[in-house]
């Protein structure tokens, strides 16, 4: 484990050195396309009959185990980093926009993205099971936080804008992950079997996002209470670490939400660090938390281009892929501009900013993870194919273009406010 972490970590440091040198692109899509690049390039060379390479490459990346490292290990870190970094008050105000858009654009864009995927399966000759379809509707749903938070730093968005997306991308995040789990209870491949019917399924949902928010709560009150008491900022760094890390163990094992509870503790500290922290002690542990998610965010695009080794296609899942590219675009712009027309109305927001929101839905880390922990089926390598191309795709594609229209939602906002 040691050995293959060991590995991983110097070759994102040499992708990343790469990228800052001659691409220039932002770091997680830089990183990504280089890793994905390499990945090709592996193949390529086992084709051709260069013995060994793949599967050393294949075997360090299996040992360690994509949906662990994510999902039981960087998320939580992540997600508290981006929360902490946010300003907590403007988020409080606009939480009924954010709230609406993350419950019901995910859960709309699951069963949009489930159905959708259902028939485009069955027409390349994929008879996947609906069930197993909407299990992909859920795990595609959920943009990155990871992803959004970098490309929003670079493009010094608007206030109101910045935490809209922002906030919605880190709460469909914990919201997209218990719709799968409960997805997943239902088709009986989960570790939380939920039981059948609306009345067990919302119950399910209701313990794992409500007690997660809750518990999340209590654990930025806990937080509160230590860190006011004391001004060293090792201590500090140290407690806020325990925090997340012990935090996230201990939702998990009560059965409740960790990335919505590591989002609530995470905003609940920013919105009293003020009080919280002295001012040296505040650059301290800001410092710590923003270096560490940027290195942990390096290197979890690294992964994500590097485990494209691990995907097993053929001509039917590539294009059932294509398609589905297609559909996730198209059931996000409608799963954003359906709820929008409730968030609209409490006004602020720019005639761009549907496009922005639909545009900027990058997909990262938490698809891929949770499409690699689906237990081994006959229609799991499909919905892998499936989820990498789309990944890759709002990675490359969408992470590349979307300045313009960032600068163009911008001034319309400005234009807006001036009249």
């Amino acid at each position: 484990m040691l050995t293959a972490f060991a590995v991983l970590l110097s070759v994102t440091a040499v992708l990343a050195y790469l990228n800052e040198r001659l691409l220039h692109f932002p770091t997680t899509v830089g990183v990504t396309l280089a890793g994905a690049l390499a990945s090709v390039l592996l193949t390529l060379l086992d084709a051709l009959g260069v013995p060994g390479l793949r599967g050393w490459a294949t075997g360090l990346l299996e040992t360690l185990n994509f949906t662990d490292f994510v999902l039981n290990g960087i998320l939580s870190i992540l997600l508290f980093a981006g929360a902490l970094s946010l300003n907590a008050g403007q988020m409080f105000r606009q939480r009924v926009s954010i709230l609406t858009l993350a419950v019901l654009s995910t859960l709309l864009s699951t069963f949009l993205i489930g159905f959708a995927a259902y028939f485009v399966f069955a027409l390349c000759g994929l008879h996947v099971p609906l069930m197993w379809a909407l299990l992909f509707g859920a795990l595609i749903s959920p943009t990155d936080p990871v992803a959004v938070l970098d490309l929003l730093k670079r493009a010094r968005v608007p206030a109101r804008i910045e935490t809209l997306i922002a906030g919605e991308s880190l709460f469909n995040d914990g919201v997209g992950v218990v719709i799968f789990l409960v997805l997943a209870g239902l088709a009986g491949v989960g570790a939380h079997h939920a039981e059948p019917g609306v009345l067990g399924a919302l119950t399910l949902f209701g313990r794992e996002a409500l007690g997660g928010m809750l518990f999340g709560a209590l654990l930025g009150g806990l937080g509160y209470a230590m860190l006011r008491s004391i001004e060293q900022h090792a201590v500090e760094v140290l407690i806020t670490l325990a925090l997340v890390i012990g935090g996230y163990v201990a939702a998990a094992a009560l059965g409740l939400s960790g990335p919505l509870a590591m989002v609530v503790a995470g905003l609940v500290l920013s919105a009293t660090k003020d009080r919280v922290f002295g001012q040296e002690s505040r650059e301290h542990v800001e410092g710590f938390w923003e270096t560490i998610d940027q290195v942990l965010n390096i290197l979890l695009f690294a992964f994500i281009g590097l485990d494209v080794l691990l995907t097993e296609t053929n001509g039917p899942r590539l294009l059932a892929s294509l398609l589905l590219i297609g559909v996730a675009l198209a059931a996000r712009w409608i799963s954003v501009a359906l709820p929008f027309l409730l968030v609209r109305a409490r006004g602020g927001y720019g005639a761009y900013t549907v496009r922005l929101l639909t545009w900027g839905g990058l997909r990262g880390g938490i698809a891929i993870s949770l499409v690699l922990g689906l237990p081994q089926s006959p229609y799991r390598m499909d919905l892998v194919t499936a989820t990498y191309a789309i990944v890759l795709f709002t990675i490359a594609v969408q992470g590349l273009t979307i300045m313009p229209l960032v600068h163009k939602a911008s001034a319309a906002l400005r234009q807006a406010e001036g009249e």
